[in-house]
């Protein structure tokens, strides 16, 4: 399975730095979800879900803060 890299800018996560997992970004089709999952991408710049390996990356992790 080829892992997906979803980059992120600031604005697509929330206030406490979180993507969820399924994303309308990732472009998952219905029968290929998976329960939804927070994923704490701020903290480090990126994040892997556990059920799909899809890896959430922030674009330019400085901007975050900048914007939040």
């Amino acid at each position: 399975m080829s892992q997906n890299i979803i980059e992120l800018n600031a604005q697509d996560i929330t206030p406490e730095g979180g993507a969820f997992c399924p994303n309308p970004k990732a472009d998952m089709q219905l029968w290929n979800t998976h329960p939804r999952v927070y994923l704490d991408v701020a903290h480090s710049g990126e994040a892997k879900c556990p059920y799909c390996g899809t890896v959430y990356r922030l674009k330019d992790p400085s901007s975050f803060h900048a914007a939040h």
